[in-house]
């Protein structure tokens, strides 16, 4: 039979009989064949690879869902997915990146990095490649995004009802765009509440385990400690809530502590942590559906915004003031 016809049984087996698709596929099977998926690509001029940019220092009990997300709806579409970060700096890193999107090796990128890469007068942007950036806001991207701050300000909101004044919140980095959002939203909250609740920050802005012990450690010093803490991350809120525990003091009953995000250590704590659940596995996939839509309907397509919802979880680590 003609390659044309084998072509058509292999692409669009709906459009051939029963009989010849048969034929092609036991012809398949006796040879080993593999289509050459290289041609392919020449031929409708893409690769059906998406490149997907993460930070240097990241979070991967966070990101681990968002990349598993991503992946599946990659694979179901018969794309690949690439991994890279990027530097802080736009050093080497950065320039791999914007190199990459001008290479003509991939479709498309997500960003997880909160940024778009640049390096030797160049960026990402300039490629005119479709990009989507998941829990950050980026001018110029399809973006998706989490209520974050509706839900942190819920949580603070629900400390308040339980009667607690003094807080305490971890923070991370000044320049990132998630502490921003959560601290304004927070900022917020104490600045329009009927009580004289105040909130000071921890010196140590990161969203790691470690920031939390340090921040902890700072806690434990202090003469006059607050009753409760809200952390920018879970990580902290974990690193924070082990080491108070480890010097004696009773969480929920000395100190209630909220953490961010839902990772699974989380549901290991003891107490539980009380955390703002994000949807991880979903931020994934709707990134990867709207950057495979973007591919496909081509530059005119109009940026999309999406926010999807958190869950404000109160477990173990929360509760009321105790006077004693």
């Amino acid at each position: 039979m003609s390659t044309a016809t084998v072509s058509r049984a292999l692409a669009s087996p709906d459009q051939v009989s029963p009989e010849l698709r048969a034929r092609v596929q036991a012809a398949v099977a006796k040879l080993g064949y593999t289509p050459n998926a290289a041609a392919r690509q020449l031929r409708i001029k893409r690769s059906r690879t998406a490149l997907v940019v993460t930070r240097r220092r990241w979070s991967a009990p966070f990101f681990a869902e968002v990349l598993r997300g991503l992946d599946e709806e990659f694979s179901a579409a018969g794309y690949a997915m690439v991994l890279g970060n990027v530097d802080e700096d736009g050093g080497e890193r950065s320039r791999q990146l914007v190199d990459m999107m001008f290479s003509g090796t991939i479709d498309g990128a997500v960003l997880l990095s909160g940024r778009v890469a640049a390096a030797d007068g160049r960026t990402m942007f300039e490629a005119g490649l479709p990009l989507v950036s998941l829990c950050a806001a980026i001018e110029g991207t399809h973006t998706i995004l989490t209520d974050e701050g509706e839900c942190i300000a819920r949580g603070a909101r629900e400390l308040l009802r339980l009667g607690h004044c003094k807080f305490l919140y971890l923070p991370g980095p000044s320049d990132n765009y998630n502490e921003q959002v959560r601290w304004a939203a927070l900022a917020e909250v104490f600045a329009s509440a009927s009580t004289d609740a105040t909130v000071s920050r921890a010196r140590q802005c990161d969203f790691s385990l470690a920031a939390g012990v340090a921040a902890a450690r700072d806690f434990l010093s202090m003469k006059q400690r607050p009753t409760a803490v809200i952390a920018v991350s879970d990580e902290n809120a974990i690193g924070f809530l082990q080491t108070v525990q480890e010097a004696g003091v009773s969480v929920p009953h000395d100190v209630s502590v909220l953490g961010f995000d839902g990772i699974e250590f989380a549901d290991f704590c003891r107490p539980t942590l009380s955390t703002i659940r994000q949807p991880r596995l979903e931020l994934g996939q709707a990134g990867a559906r709207i950057l495979l839509k973007a591919i496909e309907a081509g530059p005119p397509l109009s940026l999309s915004r999406e926010i999807l919802p958190n869950e404000l979880q109160f477990r173990g680590s929360t509760g009321p003031v105790c006077d004693s």
